[in-house]
């Protein structure tokens, strides 16, 4: 999840920065946290995955009319899930630093990575450094959604 502030009404190349920058800091954040840092590969096709960790038997459902094994959603990390199903990204925003700051602290308080990025304002902002995004780490809707839900997209 991207939190932009539309308030600044930056470049489109800034937004796209500033996003990135944010992304980035969130999901290497998280994978630290996680001591997951060193299961991160390459696939043969080029595309990163992060090496599943093993599911606990007693976190599996056996179904013994179809044979099958269902694993809760809770038994896989919203980490390690994101980039199983394709490191989705959704952006939405606020219209003023306090908002910004405000979402940073209480994602903050529920326990989540959330990388505040502030701009060095070098080629934007007067030369003034300034806040312009965050990221959340990597989480399920029902975690996200009390922090987010209500933003408007991008």
């Amino acid at each position: 999840m991207i939190v932009m502030r539309r308030d600044l009404k930056m470049r489109k190349g800034k937004i796209a920065a500033q996003a990135g920058h944010a992304c980035v800091e969130a999901v290497l954040l998280a994978l630290v946290r996680d001591g997951r840092l060193d299961d991160i590969r390459v696939s043969g096709d080029d595309w990163i995955e992060l090496v599943p960790t093993p599911i606990a038997m007693e976190d599996a459902v056996f179904d013994a009319a179809t044979g099958a094994i269902d694993v809760p959603k809770t038994a896989v990390s919203p980490l390690e899930a994101w980039f199983r199903d394709g490191v989705a990204k959704i952006c939405v925003y606020v219209d003023s630093e306090e908002e910004l700051l405000g979402l940073h602290h209480r994602a903050q308080e529920a326990g989540f990575v959330s990388a505040l990025v502030r701009d060095a304002g070098y080629t934007e902002f007067h030369g003034e450094p300034t806040y312009t995004c965050l990221a959340l780490e990597p989480l399920y809707p029902e975690q996200v959604d009390p922090l987010t839900g209500e933003l408007p997209l991008f």
